[in-house]
């Protein structure tokens, strides 16, 4: 590569840094303000001093095998197994049954739109332009759901939605384009049409859980090795995109060539390694990933947004002729995407498949839908020199196709994106829960009193002097009052509703299973508890949250069983068939587990004990509801003591044994935790402290 493309990615990147802060200061979606920018870079380009900031372009490979697995790995590595579960018959609906809808009202309305501006498009182009568009691009819209406080439910619903849709609207895409390539013939053609796309989906669900708990294992056989645990989760989306792109091209069955999706294989592998195999990660890793795919996503989406400014503003398509077609299909796909929606979601509502859904969320979700990344990589996948015989205009296919395309991205970014957060508001889709309500106006008159007691304390320092504490104490103490004043209007409204101890004790509930979490997370790094324990523990913990978060009941002994894993259910069933009696969980396992149960209800009951002399107890004031919670998890402890005691009643060597490498692993940590702290106030050197550290963890 010459210097001047180097040159030109360093300054784009330069460039979006600079984006970015605008983009915070003005409160304007990030990716608008690249697009715009982007288009500007072209004529600043003329001038030939920065003629470099063109040498960079988007191709098909980069966007391909470099930043698209980068977009879906950083996505699909926080999606929930369980979360996807739940939701899956929205989320599979809206990106299958929803994709087709749009690719064929996109195919047929726009074919027929089109001619009735004159132009005779083909209806293989519409449709595969419907299949291109018919994605969606969670990036913005996600941001913008978070920043508005859309709930969280349908942020999950229009995150799922948007990554498997990649997967499927890239696989139909490429069944349309195999049939613009090399003609339709009938109904042999739709079959042939029909079987690809679903080895495709099939074939790319298989292929991404081989290779998703494939490196989950190998991440396993590394742990403490950190570089290496990172090398491998930066394999992990690349390899199996690629490796599946030379399958797709090898592949043939019985003379039929069987071609497998890259996204659903690398969409499935890596939400594989976020829900299996993040637990296998060391302590450090674990908390990094997170944030270094952040930073690659980043990286990635800048690139891609600011560079397809650059594409509009070179397109070889004169804007004046592909104005009018743009604006067509622009409100084609606008329709497309509401009929899709509605359809998708009446199924689901009509049907009682899943939790009812909204009409206000249903509009959302129907202006929500923004076009990026992924359709881009479809348009620059088209050949150059793909035509038929009935195109008849100057511009070819793939011209027309990218200025409509990128005239879609452009409507969706600059008004969609920039008008989401009016739309939320004005649906109500922001309200606040009567839960958040009362939380608000508590979460305040904590903040300032805890101000408050600050001031008093600059004071004794002599860090302000009397008339700077008496004006800032006056400042705060009316904010105090008024939001004091406030909760407590609040929470006599409730009472009158009948509903204010559940409100406190919903509230009690989130602060108590924080707690269980935190210290579970600690429990499972020291080693007091296994892989399958930990995830077990952690389900019911993000089960109990999610329906506290709902304003459902919560489950009060959620530990009463402990059910075997699946492995041990094949195990037993290939056992029986032979005869053999069935294997029983071990008892040191099940102990461990009950006994971590044990550890985070008296966690949970010491903390609760303290918000009398916390700052804390400003939110948590209702006493009947603090000794109510009280009381449900002293139960649960004396319950989980007496399953503790029974499994390790008949057993005192295990006991002692499991006591003595539990105080073992935790003087460990200490003598860790001691040594880092030297070596952070510059007590002991660095050369000393990497001795030190290697004796300890030889």
């Amino acid at each position: 590569m010459q210097p001047e493309v180097f040159l030109s990615v360093f300054t784009l990147m330069l460039i979006a840094l600079g984006v970015n802060l605008l983009a915070i200061k003005t409160r304007i979606p990030y990716t608008v303000l690249l697009v715009i920018v982007g288009s500007l870079l072209v004529p600043l380009s003329h001038f030939e001093i920065f003629s470099f900031i063109t040498s960079f372009q988007l191709t098909p490979s980069s966007l391909f095998f470099v930043f698209l697995p980068i977009l879906i790995f950083e996505s699909a590595y926080n999606m929930n197994f369980r979360n996807v579960k739940e939701n899956k018959f929205s989320m599979g609906l809206l990106a299958v049954f929803g994709l087709l809808i749009s690719t064929v009202f996109i195919g047929f309305v726009g074919q027929w739109a089109l001619a009735l501006m004159g132009l005779e498009v083909p209806l293989m182009v519409t449709l595969l332009f419907g299949a291109i568009i018919s994605s969606t691009d969670p990036v913005a819209v996600l941001s913008l759901f978070k920043e508005y406080g859309a709930p969280q439910r349908l942020t999950l619903i229009f995150e799922g939605e948007s990554l498997f849709k990649d997967a499927t609207s890239f696989a139909l895409f490429m069944v349309f384009l195999d049939i613009f390539i090399h003609g339709y013939t009938g109904f042999p053609t739709v079959l042939e049409g029909i079987f690809s796309f679903t080895t495709m989906l099939f074939g790319g669900v298989v292929f991404g859980l081989l290779m998703g708990f494939m490196f989950s294992k190998l991440i396993q056989l590394v742990k403490g090795n950190e570089h290496l645990e990172i090398t491998l989760t930066l394999l992990v989306a690349h390899f199996t995109f690629i490796l599946t792109e030379l399958i797709s091209e090898h592949l043939v069955i019985f003379g039929h060539a069987i071609h497998l999706s890259s996204i659903i294989s690398t969409l499935i592998a890596s939400m594989v390694m976020g829900n299996f195999g993040r637990f296998k990660m060391s302590h450090g890793v674990e908390e990094y990933m997170e944030k270094f795919w952040s930073y690659f996503a980043f990286v990635a989406n800048s690139l891609v947004f600011i560079l397809m400014g650059l594409m509009f503003a070179n397109l070889s398509i004169e804007l004046k002729i592909a104005i009018l077609p743009i604006i067509t299909i622009i409100l084609v796909v606008v329709i497309a995407r509401i009929i899709s929606v509605y359809a998708s979601v009446s199924v689901v509502n009509t049907l009682q498949l899943e939790e009812h859904i909204p009409n206000n969320w249903q509009k959302l979700l129907s202006w929500g839908s923004l076009r990026g990344s992924l359709a881009i990589v479809m348009v620059l996948l088209i050949p150059d020199n793909l035509t038929l015989p009935s195109w008849k205009f100057a511009f070819s296919i793939k011209d027309f196709i990218t200025a409509i395309t990128i005239g879609c991205i452009y409507f969706t970014l600059l008004i969609k994106a920039t008008t989401i957060g009016t739309i939320i508001r004005k649906l109500k889709i922001d309200a606040l829960s009567s839960q958040e309500e009362s939380s608000y106006f508590k979460s305040n008159a904590l903040i300032f009193k805890d101000v408050l007691n600050k001031l008093d304390e600059l004071l004794l320092h002599k860090q302000i002097s009397d008339e700077q504490h008496h004006d800032l104490q006056k400042q705060y103490q009316t904010l105090y009052q008024k939001h004091s004043s406030e909760a407590k209007q609040k929470q006599k409204q409730k009472q009158k509703q009948s509903n204010s101890d559940r409100l406190t004790q919903d509230m009690l509930s989130l602060f108590a299973l924080s707690i269980e979490k935190n210290e579970l997370k600690e429990i499972f790094r020291r080693g007091e508890i296994n892989e399958e324990g930990y995830k077990k523990i952690l389900s019911i913990l993000e089960i109990q949250s999610t329906r506290v978060k709902e304003e459902k009941p919560l489950l009060y002994a959620p530990n009463e069983n402990f059910s075997q894993r699946i492995s041990l259910r094949i195990m037993n069933l290939l056992r029986k068939i032979i005869s053999l009696p069935p294997k029983a969980y071990d008892t040191e396992e099940v102990y461990l587990y009950y006994r971590t149960e044990y550890k985070l209800t008296t966690k949970v009951l010491h903390e609760l004990a303290e918000l009398e002399n916390s700052h804390l107890r400003e939110i948590f004031n209702e006493k009947q509801a603090v000794d109510n919670l009280v009381k449900i998890y002293q139960h649960l402890q004396a319950k989980t003591e007496a399953r503790m005691k029974q499994e390790i009643s008949a057993n005192q060597a295990l006991l002692d044994r499991l006591n003595q490498q539990a105080a073992k692993n935790l003087l460990h940590d200490l003598q860790n935790e001691t040594l880092s702290e030297l070596h952070q106030y510059e007590i002991i050197t660095t050369k000393l402290y990497i001795s030190l550290k290697k004796e300890l963890n030889p």
